[in-house]
């Protein structure tokens, strides 16, 4: 089975593509020409709808099988800020870096050391039968601070419950057990199995 995965995210693109090994995965960038998405809704679910729409409309193949991501951090003690704004807390066009660092120059702003924090993960599955989209979560806490170089994102300010450690220090094969995105892929290849 061939899904396209509606996302020019590099570090999520190299999560999905590990987690679907079973499935033929290519990026849509690799069928066609890429192509501006507004990601304007107001929750996970919406704006991972939309990117998995805009290209299963593009491809305009009625046995394709689009699946998108969309997924970011909240703060509790910000308002649950970043939320679904965290690929462009630092503006549009911003670099994960700058994202990361922002965050980290907030928390400190507001004398925050430690706070409680979880990741959400919303998977979209749009195709012949119709939209589906499952939820995936990740709690823990948010630092001020940047430790360890692994994953990407806000990962090396995130420590996820039960662990001493960020996701920038953990090793990938701990990361890939509890992260907000393997929960939902797991509920993802459910739902793709029942779909085809």
């Amino acid at each position: 089975m061939k899904i396209i995965l509606a996302s020019s995210n590099q570090g999520k693109l190299r999560e999905l593509k590990a987690w679907m090994k079973d499935f033929e995965v290519y990026s849509f960038s690799e069928v066609m020409t890429p192509f501006e998405i507004v990601e304007d809704g107001d929750s996970f679910k919406e704006n991972a709808l939309i990117k998995a729409r805009a290209v299963y409309k593009k491809l305009n193949n009625k046995s394709a099988i689009v699946m998108s991501d969309d997924s970011g951090i909240s703060v509790n003690a910000l308002e649950h800020s970043p939320g679904i704004y965290s690929a462009r807390y630092a503006g549009e066009g911003a670099t994960s870096q700058e994202n990361l660092d922002k965050l980290i120059q907030t928390l400190k702003d507001k004398d925050i050391k430690r706070t409680s924090a979880y990741y959400t993960a919303a998977i979209a599955i749009v195709c012949a039968k119709g939209e589906f989209c499952v939820h995936g979560w990740m709690h823990g806490d948010a630092i001020a601070q940047k430790r360890g170089d692994k994953g990407f994102g806000y990962d090396p300010m995130f420590i996820p419950h039960g662990f001493d450690g960020t996701l920038g220090e953990l090793d990938e094969s701990v990361k890939k057990e509890l992260s907000h995105r393997s929960r939902a892929l797991e509920l993802a290849k459910i739902l793709l199995k029942a779909v085809v």
